[in-house]
């Protein structure tokens, strides 16, 4: 897995993680988190690392699909592109329109 995959999953973890089961989000914290191993994580809670993987795996696939349906982290990387032009060529009638595009 790719840092910027393996980020990603951490951050959506803290969006979403309170919606997965207590076992994996136990596993997806200390993989994703604490920086412990499949064989680390099996070991501290005496099951298989085929095991920890097969949650993990089935935790992420879940965590992708509630962004799909949510769209938390998307939401968050369009607002800080939306910053990084305003701060690039900033003018206060762009401003006001980036305030008016997030009224709901």
């Amino acid at each position: 897995m790719e840092l910027k995959e393996f980020l990603e999953i951490s951050i959506l973890l803290g969006y979403y993680g309170n919606l997965l089961s207590d076992k994996q989000r136990t596993y997806m914290e200390e993989h994703f988190e604490d920086d412990f191993s499949l064989s680390e994580i099996a070991k501290s809670h005496g099951i298989s690392r085929q095991a920890v993987y097969d949650n993990i795996k089935r935790g992420i696939k879940i965590l992708k699909g509630y962004e799909e349906k949510i769209g938390f982290l998307k939401r968050e990387k369009e607002i800080r592109d939306s910053l990084k032009e305003l701060k690039a060529d900033y003018s206060e009638a762009k401003l006001d329109s980036l305030i008016a595009s997030f009224d709901i």
